[in-house]
């Protein structure tokens, strides 16, 4: 990368890497108050506690590789580290165990519900994989 491509990388390129690198620390904090705090969980929607109660060890690490590899996807991707598109991959198929697991749950989702719990995570993992690829080709990484 030369001092032209650096200077060419468009502002859109910081805002999207840190609003979703924002989202995927929250999905971090998430995972991690599950895992630690049941009193958290108690407090949560029926249909959380439906999923998390009956998570298998392979969702739960689906949802851990879906979070962390994409805040780590997201702070290489600030550090214009083209290996940012791997990280993002690895979260997409995280996304997708998870998504297999919540789906194969017998529940009435309200469209609330299913907008954030299965429609949000797989829209975003799957635009960060297609930004990370498409910020590679316009020289934007290295």
């Amino acid at each position: 990368m030369n001092a032209k491509t650096t200077s060419s990388i468009h502002w859109s390129f910081w805002l999207i890497s840190i609003i979703m690198l924002i989202w995927n620390i929250m999905g971090s904090i998430n995972f991690v108050v599950q895992m630690m705090n049941a009193e958290m969980v108690a407090s949560m929607s029926e249909t959380h506690r439906a999923i998390i109660d009956g998570r298998p060890v392979w969702a739960t690490a689906g949802f851990a590789l879906a979070v962390f590899a994409g805040a780590i996807g997201c702070i290489f991707l600030l550090f214009k580290k083209s290996s940012a598109f791997y990280l993002f991959i690895a979260s997409l198929l995280g996304v997708v165990v998870t998504m297999i697991h919540t789906l194969s749950i017998n529940i009435d989702f309200k469209i609330p519900d299913l907008i954030m719990m299965i429609v949000m995570p797989l829209i975003v993992a799957a635009f960060l994989t297609w930004y990370s690829k498409r910020a590679n080709l316009k020289g934007w990484t290295s």
